[in-house]
């Protein structure tokens, strides 16, 4: 999987804390970017059950996503509440 430019900027605008599109460092669009790469290695873990390699760098990326969620958490409880909301991460 490989975003364009147009693409992640456009996931910064929608879910970055100061909606710019070189919002890079905030921990939203930090959290949207690991998001969408881990629903697309799982629609590709579907498809390639045995795919190790693949299953390795998912638990990775789940990882990182849970530590800056975890940070965001302690920092900004509301930021945390509506980035869980607008990505559907959570129920």
């Amino acid at each position: 999987m490989h975003l364009i430019k147009q693409e992640i900027q456009d996931i910064f605008v929608k879910y970055g804390y100061k909606k710019t599109t070189n919002d890079s460092g905030s921990s939203e669009s930090q959290i949207a970017l690991l998001t969408n790469r881990i629903s697309h290695l799982t629609n590709h873990l579907k498809n390639n059950p045995k795919d190790f390699n693949t299953k390795l760098s998912m638990k990775k990326l789940v990882s990182k996503r849970r530590s800056n969620l975890n940070y965001l958490y302690k920092k900004d409880y509301d930021r945390y509440q509506k980035i869980i909301k607008s990505l559907h991460i959570r129920k």
